[in-house]
């Protein structure tokens, strides 16, 4: 080839390149929103005007509340609308129509639960208001929709459009916001997985051994979130009852917690087993399902309040910060929402952390007051062995038919949909029937039954949480933020309150169950009347506190309140350790600043490192390389750090111990995360030096006591530590093992390198871990990889909001390659919070951007 010859094709392979890359550049940028400027609204009675400060957070200011609304959901749809479609899909079961047949699973378990029928429902129950809302909310969605390819709106459409999979998002309707709820409240349901785990385990262990694995909360040692208070007269007193101070109180009775699925006999329990353990193996119900906001015992929050008589500017504070799986756009949209003049007709000055696809702030502070929320763990779920023979199954003596409805899935690269019949018992939908290969597990215990296992669960009922949401967003005092949250169904969280006249409080929501039998914490009988529910606990009598004596309420997952309490509200509550390292802080600081409130949210201290490194620091390991790692212990400050080499060692110890200790009797699906379930297990079993546990069941001829376990774990730390970093600990460090890796939750797990590296962003180096203050979350069955996070970060100052502080773990915008898409990432990662501007003139100063959205004229 001559010279000229390959001159020639070096440059049209030269414009190629660029054309292409242009291409890209034009693909990528096309869905970037405009930030500036004027653009005409169909619908809207007055000006809006959408400023924007550096980061991109939106501030919107409106006459109307309808107005207002309308241009949350346009600039929602602005930013993350492929999100909000996504989380539609997932919804209503139609995820199958993006991606194909690997998603059909997970439709036939939300079309099972119906969580869109549910959605319908419950918009029938709703205020005329919060229609009105929600239809204005749809309004704004759709007018930045209308009329935009799908490729203006997001590059993933793009991407999928390269697979053949031709899109052409819907229009935006009320129920699609409701839906979204169902979701929230599938991931924050409590202990179902633990339901399956602990009939699994009994394969092993006997029901007491299975116990210890489970136990109750440690009341001597840590406080619940109401330390005081009964029911009295069909209200809840706080000054009422006493203090639960015994390390043995349980929330509920062993001998009332009967095995239940074993309480038709062995032959009854081996085949329920067998049901259940189908069910978990094939991953039909608890693991096929996204985890949009997570699942696992790192999954939680931390909140809490301060009075005036404990902070330095003599006001309330009010901090918070949700554990959720981490995602890239992250779960949260901050903005603020304001109406010009507040009435009664338009009553909204609120700002905090939304929900794209759902109208209102969902965690925040208003112009009065500041919420907070932490998940409370109540147990919502039940799962039910059912007894069906044919379109029939067993309940109090008789047969009774089956519910059974149709349901239809068109399926990405598939000529024909596929088509499938719920069946449904008074309990719930049978969850067995979703799984191709559970269809012919059936087990038979004669006549012709056979075993299945119906879920019952509070959210597929229809509720209010809308109304309570938008209440919240409006309340002025703790009266109406009560009001406001009586209307709260599901999720129940622990609702955390603070208010510019120096009052702090908290209330118990939520619709909790009230059995008949038994606990929630094993699968029961579904044929025993006897086990069944008899309504929800009273929202009245749900615990609830104002001001209390200590000057503070602190909420971090932990019980809600002592065995004095007459109903039982969950087991599955964590054990403690966060929330008192909370208050444990809180009581040794004095005066406490905003900048004090947001260090102790990054507080590293572990726990279980107290409890457990003197017993390491007695173990004789002999040669130096061994004690290289216990000779790091022994200077240790007990931090889980990033740059800590002994944090990643006492780490590694803490996994391999878990290992040692645990796998040999546990199936693999039930192996230890490591969790302040963990903590406490392992501390119960610490002083008890021939506990069979230590004890390997695999050797035979050898019987392990609890230091020759410590050695072993310790040995094989080492050994990882030097495989996966280094020989030398000089170069260890936690943050080298302990790394989060942030996925956009639908194409960013495609299996595809070249489409992951464009929405996929990391891995960042972190501190914190399970059961840490900052709950940087690991899975020890798993590796040290980050996989729940504190989702955002928020301390509100009741004395002057505008110095209040927060920070998301991304940024506002779902779009790859936007400036904003992860701006506040490395921030949140070091622990810094941004400015929070409240009042208007604070915004005004802040604001880069200006875009007003008028009314269409024509």
């Amino acid at each position: 080839m001559t010279r000229r010859l390959l001159t020639v094709v070096a440059i049209v392979l030269a414009l190629a390149l660029v054309a292409a890359l242009a291409a890209a550049v034009v693909t990528v940028r096309r869905p970037f929103p405009d930030l500036s400027g004027t653009v005409q609204l169909s619908g809207l009675s007055a000006d809006v005007d959408v400023l924007r400060d550096e980061h991109g957070i939106p501030q919107v200011y409106a006459d109307t509340a309808e107005d207002l609304f309308a241009a949350q959901g346009y600039v929602h749809a602005q930013d993350r609308f492929f999100e909000m479609d996504f989380r539609r899909h997932v919804t209503a079961g139609r995820l199958a129509e993006l991606f194909g047949e690997d998603a059909l699973e997970t439709d036939k378990v939300v079309r099972a639960m119906g969580w869109r029928r549910v959605a319908q429902a419950e918009l029938r129950l709703l205020s005329p208001a919060t229609r009105r809302y929600l239809d204005a909310y749809a309004d704004g969605v759709n007018a930045y929709i209308d009329g935009r390819d799908p490729e203006a709106l997001g590059l993933e459409y793009a991407v999928l459009g390269l697979t053949g999979t031709d899109v052409e998002p819907e229009p935006w309707t009320p129920v699609d916001s409701l839906a979204w709820l169902k979701a929230m409240a599938w991931d924050l349901r409590s202990n179902m997985t633990d339901e399956i785990d602990r009939v699994l385990a009994t394969e092993k262990l006997t029901r007491d051994e299975v116990d210890e694995l489970y136990p109750g909360f440690p009341f001597r040692r840590h406080d619940p979130i109401v330390t005081q208070g009964t029911v009295v007269d069909g209200r809840f007193v706080a000054s009422a009852g006493r203090r639960a101070n015994s390390d043995t109180d349980r929330v509920s009775d062993p001998e009332e917690t009967p095995d239940a699925v074993a309480a038709d006999g062995s032959e009854t329990a081996d085949a329920a087993r067998e049901v259940l353990a189908s069910m978990r193996d094939t991953a039909s119900v608890v693991d096929r399902l996204p985890t949009l906001l997570g699942t696992g015992d790192a999954i939680g929050s931390n909140s809490w309040a301060l009075s005036g008589d404990r902070t330095t500017t003599g006001a309330a504070i009010l901090a918070n910060d949700p554990h959720l799986a981490p995602s890239v756009p992250g779960v949260w949209h901050q903005m603020g929402l304001h109406c010009r003049e507040t009435s009664d007709a338009c009553p909204f000055d609120v700002a905090g952390f939304t929900f794209s696809g759902v109208p209102g702030v969902v965690i925040g502070h208003n112009d009065r007051i500041a919420w907070g929320l932490t998940t409370m763990y109540p147990d919502v779920t039940d799962l039910y062995v059912e007894r069906v023979s044919g379109d029939d199954y067993l309940y109090d003596g008789d047969w009774l038919p089956l519910r059974k409805r149709t349901e239809t899935f068109e399926v990405a690269g598939r000529d024909e949909p596929e088509t499938i019949t719920v069946r449904s018992t008074r309990h719930g939908p049978l969850l067995s029937d979703v799984d191709e290969t559970l269809t012919e597990v059936g087990q038979r215990v004669g006549n012709g039954t056979e075993f299945a296992v119906a879920l019952q669960w509070t959210a597929l009922k229809p509720g209010r949480t809308m109304d309570a949401l938008l209440g919240i967003d409006a309340a002025q005092d703790w009266r109406s933020f009560r009001k406001a949250v009586r209307r709260l169904a599901v999720p129940s969280q622990n609702m955390v309150y603070a208010d510019v006249d120096g009052n702090i409080g908290y209330q118990a929501p939520g619709e909790v169950p009230i059995r008949k039998r038994g606990d929630g914490t094993w699968p029961s009988p579904g044929w025993d009347a006897s086990y069944g529910w008899e309504g929800t606990i009273p929202y009245r009598e749900l615990p609830s506190v104002l001001n209390p004596a200590e000057g503070y309420v602190v909420t971090a997952n932990q019980q809600v309140i002592g065995r004095q309490y007459p109903y039982l509200i969950g087991t599955g509550q964590a054990p403690g350790y966060r929330s008192q390292r909370i208050i444990a802080m809180i009581r040794d600081a004095g005066k406490i600043s905003v900048a004090d409130t947001a260090a102790m949210q990054n507080d590293t201290a572990n726990p279980i490192a107290a409890t457990l490194v003197p017993y390491l620091l007695e173990i004789d390991l002999g040669a130096s390389y061994a004690r290289d790692g216990q000779d790091l212990l022994a200077e240790w400050d007990l931090r889980q750090d990033a740059d800590s080499a002994a944090a990643a060692y006492f780490a590694a110890v803490w996994r391999n111990l878990l290992s040692a200790t645990f796998h040999d009797q546990l199936p693999q699906d039930a192996w230890p995360s490591g969790g302040e379930q963990w903590f406490e297990v392992v501390r119960r079993i610490l002083n008890d030096p021939e506990s069979p546990w230590w004890d390997d069941v695999r050797t035979k001829q050898v019987t392990e006591e609890r230091d020759d376990v410590l050695a072993i774990a310790m040995r094989e730390a080492r050994d990882e530590l030097t495989s996966r970093i280094s020989l030398d600990p000089g170069q260890w460090s936690w943050g080298r093992l302990h790394t989060l890796e942030l996925e956009n939750q639908s194409l960013g797990t495609s299996g595809i390198g070249v489409v992951e590296a464009l929405f996929n962003r990391g891995p960042y180096e972190l501190g914190g871990g399970t059961g840490i203050v900052n709950a940087n979350g690991w899975d020890a069955a798993e590796g040290f990889e980050v996989f729940a996070v504190p989702s955002m970060r928020m301390v509100v100052d009741l004395d002057d909001l505008d110095a209040s502080r927060w920070i998301n773990l991304t940024g506002v915008s779902g779009h790859p390659f936007n400036q904003h898409y992860v701006d506040q990432t490395e921030l949140w990662a070091r622990g810094e919070t941004l400015p929070w501007a409240f009042g208007e003139e604070a915004v005004d100063a802040a604001t880069e951007d200006r875009l007003t959205l008028s009314p269409d004229l024509d």
